[in-house]
């Protein structure tokens, strides 16, 4: 049975779990248990499975629940709240998932809305409210438009927050502050996270963010940012950041990349077996190699 978790306590670090393969493309359920134990350990304050760096749309229906129920019991009893993410672009399929994870012990889902084929407003709408109303935990409605294509315009998305206290919103639009600004301005009452490798995630705090969701292969490096806000240490905060901006801004010039980059990184780390990405993927120059050497020397990542 899961711990009952609010809107309000999803907040903080919450990277997205990276898919382990093996060489050969299957599933490594060792490297992923490894890597959730990995997680646990880093001081975030949840993690989510099935996010757009979970490589989602790569995996069977068959992976889905195997990965699913390891995730839930590897990280029972643990520091960290459980996310999973809702991608179905049927809304009947959706809310199905969306009560199975809960069944199973999830404490709060993600829900990217459908984008496939251009479903109107109000049929996006429709799913969204379907997928809030089949679930009491918290749901992170996802808004990323550069990688599904749909506007929600701040007005819409406070709709939501006003009809539905349990919703969460992760905003990841590029830019984003502005967006969440007016958004907040309209339902200052909301929980907002961001995502986008934590490009933005200082400016996001400043606006009334209340936590980031990157990836997963450098945790501890968000988490001591985070800590440095949260205890004022502002200076201390972005001198980090900015320490960290020319990895990332390269990196998130494509999804692909970046997340070839953080498999990389979590297997020179002995986070993980294999680097392995589903293809289509993205293949790393000699550059890119020598970058992430740059990148671990310079945060520590051992």
């Amino acid at each position: 049975m899961s711990t009952h978790y609010t809107a309000t306590d999803i907040r903080g670090v919450n990277p997205i779990v990276a898919m382990p393969f093996t060489s050969q493309g299957e599933i490594d359920e060792r490297s992923f248990i490894r890597l959730l134990e990995h997680l646990a350990s880093t001081g975030a304050h949840g993690v989510t499975l099935f996010g757009i760096a979970s490589e989602f749309p790569k995996l069977d229906d068959n992976e889905r629940d195997r990965l699913s129920q390891l995730f839930i019991s590897t990280l029972a009893g643990g520091p960290l709240y459980r996310a999973m993410s809702i991608t179905d672009h049927s809304t009947e399929l959706a809310v199905k998932r969306a009560r199975r994870y809960r069944a199973l012990g999830a404490d709060a889902l993600m829900l990217l809305p459908p984008f496939f084929l251009s479903p109107s407003p109000q049929a996006v709408q429709a799913h969204i409210y379907a997928v809030l109303e089949a679930v009491d935990i918290p749901v992170m409605v996802q808004y990323a438009p550069g990688e599904t294509g749909l506007p929600i315009t701040p007005q819409q998305l406070a709709d939501v927050a006003e009809r539905y206290p349990h919703a969460v919103f992760k905003i990841e639009c590029n830019p984003p502050v502005e967006y969440t600004r007016e958004f907040l301005r309209f339902a200052p009452q909301a929980s907002v996270l961001n995502g986008y490798a934590g490009l933005y995630m200082l400016k996001m705090l400043e606006a009334g963010g209340k936590g980031v969701m990157p990836g997963c292969s450098f945790t501890e490096v968000y988490v001591q940012i985070y800590r440095h806000w949260q205890a004022g240490e502002y200076g201390q905060a972005d001198a980090l950041h900015q320490r960290l901006l020319p990895f990332i801004q390269r990196w998130m010039s494509h999804c692909e990349y970046i997340i070839q980059v953080e498999k990389t990184v979590l297997l020179e780390r002995g986070i993980i077996a294999s680097d392995y990405c589903r293809r289509p993927g993205w293949t790393l120059t000699e550059t890119d190699r020598s970058a992430i050497d740059d990148f671990r020397q310079t945060f520590g990542l051992c």
